[in-house]
């Protein structure tokens, strides 16, 4: 039998010697395709069973093991469970029909570096066909273009800054968009809730998605997501006028069938809400009973922690406005264990281009099944729900794209966490940075996001800063202490509390001192202080939040920035002889403990006033009110010298955010990296900066 009907009267009996006249000798064959630069491996069998059979040394290399011709592919790569990969290999031996694709994000093990990788890669997967014309298997040809997307990223990223710091005027659709949906969704102990929404095409106008998460009075969560027929500006306008009405129902009445009537009935006269459909799912963290309304709406997906994914039921009510009604009768239920997630969706994700309504579903519940297992991409510092909303977008969209806005919605139930109880001393220099690092990790085992945590870490270091400080100025000893509790409530507020068992003393404001107590009152939602014989009591709330993730499709593609983890905050102070006239970074906290050090090397470097400084705050993890009053005795005596002390903290940083909020003069624009300063433009952040003191 010819080969692919091209070579006639070749047999299969000896291969190797009976294709010698046309591909050359069998070991010089195997030697040049082991040492070809190339990607490339072969796999032979059928979808559940395809063995590796050959793949070139630059292959091992990027996989970095050298054990994997002969093992079965999804033993040998077992990491890519939950990644996509393998089924492309298993539907071309299947199908016999080459399949591509470009920037595919993968991570997997590198045994040779002990560590797990993230790389992209372009791949083109092709049937590979036996010598009588069989298919038996596929064949791969990778090319690594991680520095490539990377370089894509940084210069995306360098973007998205110069964007942020000149302030440019943002699209007034998607800035439309953004206002009409909630920024956030709610931190409750107990429930996990997390957000994303994917925009149909960034230059197309809004559409008419929408989410919502609401804390009812009964301390039940309501997630809600919506979609309102056609898109544009009037979509988005409806959209927004329904989310705001099925929230003030659901917050007024604290029952499911009674703010859908009511909604229902607006529809009518809601310019657009006709037909517009929305899915609402009331669940009580505490017993995990769940009561839902489909209203012409897909039903959620139920990913339990232990078992299969799978739909819940249809609960038979129609869209809002087409002439339903809304009783007992078109409610479901359902029940979520601890670690189940709960995920509402709109029909973007299962009506995607070359793709079924089946084939969409079952994907979908395959795809965020294995994510909520732990399969899927690493993404470190992410929670739960924030690896479902995020991944669960990135790989189904990925391969087919899609046509229409898409957003999910996930709530997970959880233990609720502890409460915090730290006690504080006087005595020892490292207090603030371990009262820094406890909350942190508190906080965020907590979910509580970056921003909050900043927010909260600030007011509460001013608060026992103040304590520590001012209680007991006559008193130095072990007895002088303060305790810290802090608790997250069932309706997602936060409530911080500092006390000491000093002597109240009456704070006098000014502009260099006495900032402590305001900077924490502007920071959160309420603060009160309560002083008797026995002693001081600080109270913060704060409302937390999550936020939303509002995507594009590069966003998306990059994938999600992880939270830290926690740690210490050294302080660092660089000079930076690269900058044409004196200048200063300052890297780390400026609290009470280490505004001394950054006060001194300013007054050296700036020598006491008499000329001209620039002091960069980029780097500034933390600014407290001592670290404030030094600024300002500092910029003062400058001001008697003529000279000026020039304050850099980037926009929306930790330190621009202190120096709004106490008014103090700064720029957000780096004096020294100007357009035309091609100077300043080659210098590293760092750079050649020389320490100055530590």
């Amino acid at each position: 039998m010819s080969i692919r009907g091209e070579e006639p009267n070749v047999s299969v009996a000896d291969d190797d010697q009976d294709l010698s006249w046309l591909a050359g000798d069998a070991l010089t064959v195997r030697r040049v395709f082991d040492q070809m630069p190339l990607l490339v491996t072969a796999l032979e069998g059928d979808a559940a069973q395809l063995r590796v059979v050959a793949m070139t040394a630059q292959y091992r290399q990027f996989v970095g093991r050298q054990d994997v011709v002969g093992r079965m592919l999804r033993e040998a790569f077992a990491e890519f469970a939950g990644q996509q990969i393998l089924e492309f290999f298993e539907r071309v031996a299947v199908t016999g029909v080459a399949e591509t694709a470009r920037e595919f994000r993968i991570t997997f093990d590198r045994p040779d570096l002990g560590d797990q990788v993230e790389v992209f890669v372009d791949f083109t997967i092709s049937p590979f066909y036996g010598p009588d014309g069989r298919l038996v298997g596929a064949l791969g040809n990778v090319q690594d273009v991680t520095e490539r997307v990377r370089e894509r990223q940084a210069a995306q990223a360098q973007a998205a800054e110069a964007q942020a710091r000149y302030e440019q005027a943002r699209d007034v659709i998607n800035a439309l968009q953004r206002e009409l949906l909630p920024a956030g969704v709610p931190v409750l102990p107990g429930l996990e809730v997390a957000a994303s929404y994917l925009l149909a095409d960034a230059e197309t106008a809004a559409g008419g998605d929408w989410f919502d998460a609401v804390v009812l009075p009964d301390e039940r969560v309501a997630l809600i997501v919506g979609d309102v027929v056609g898109h544009g500006l009037a979509a988005s306008a409806t959209m927004g006028q329904l989310r705001v009405l099925l929230r003030e129902q659901l917050l007024a009445s604290g029952d499911l069938l009674t703010a859908l009537t009511r909604v229902n009935t607006a529809a009518a006269w809601v310019p657009g809400a006709k037909a517009a459909t929305v899915c609402v799912a009331v669940l009580d963290p505490a017993t995990g009973t769940v009561t839902y309304c489909t209203a012409g709406h897909p039903a959620p997906l139920l990913l339990p922690a232990a078992g299969e994914a799978r739909f819940l039921p249809i609960s038979g009510a129609g869209p809002l406005g087409v002439g339903g009604t809304f009783t007992a009768a078109v409610l479901g239920t359902a029940t979520l264990d601890t670690a189940d997630t709960i995920l509402l969706y709109t029909d973007g994700i299962l009506e995607r281009p070359g793709t079924t309504i089946a084939q969409s579903s079952v994907e979908l519940a395959q795809v965020a099944g294995d994510i909520a297992a732990g399969y899927g991409i690493r993404d470190d510092g992410l929670l739960p729900t924030q690896r479902i909303c995020g991944q669960t977008l990135e790989l189904l969209t990925r391969r087919t794209g899609r046509a229409d806005d898409i957003t999910l919605l996930a709530g997970r139930r959880t233990n609720p966490p502890k409460s915090l109880n730290l006690t504080f001393s006087l005595v020892g220099d490292d207090q603030l940075e371990v009262l820094r690092t406890e909350l942190s990790d508190w906080l965020a085992g907590c979910g509580v996001d970056a921003h909050d945590d900043g927010v909260v870490r600030h007011a509460v270091v001013e608060l026992v800063t103040n304590s520590l400080e001012h209680a007991y100025l006559d008193r130095a000893d072990a007895d002088a202490t303060c305790e810290l509790t802090a608790t997250i409530g069932p309706d997602g507020h936060l409530h911080a509390q500092v006390t000491d068992r000093g002597t109240w003393r009456k704070p006098q404001p000014s502009p260099d001192r006495g900032l402590g107590l305001q900077l924490a009152e502007a920071m959160v939602d309420h603060l009160r202080i309560r002083h008797d014989q026995h002693g001081t009591t600080a109270t913060i709330d704060l409302t937390l939040t999550r936020p939303a993730w509002l995507l594009t499709t590069d966003q998306l593609n990059a994938g999600h920035p992880a939270r830290p983890p926690g740690q210490s905050e050294p302080l660092l102070i660089l000079d930076q002889p690269w900058a044409p006239t004196p200048r200063i970074r300052v890297d780390g906290p400026i609290d009470a403990a280490t505004t001394n050090h950054v006060e001194r090397a300013l007054r050296e470097a700036g020598a006491v006033g008499t000329r001209n400084l620039t002091v960069d705050l980029t780097g500034v993890t933390h600014l407290a009110s001592a670290g404030v009053a030094a600024l300002h005795r500092l910029t003062a005596i400058h001001h008697t010298n003529d000279t000026t002390l020039q304050l850099y903290a980037p926009i929306a940083g930790p330190a621009d955010m202190i120096l709004t909020l106490v008014g103090l003069n700064h720029t957000t624009h780096d004096p020294h990296t100007t357009p035309g300063n091609d100077e300043a433009k080659a210098a590293p952040d760092h750079g050649p900066d020389d320490p100055v003191e530590q």
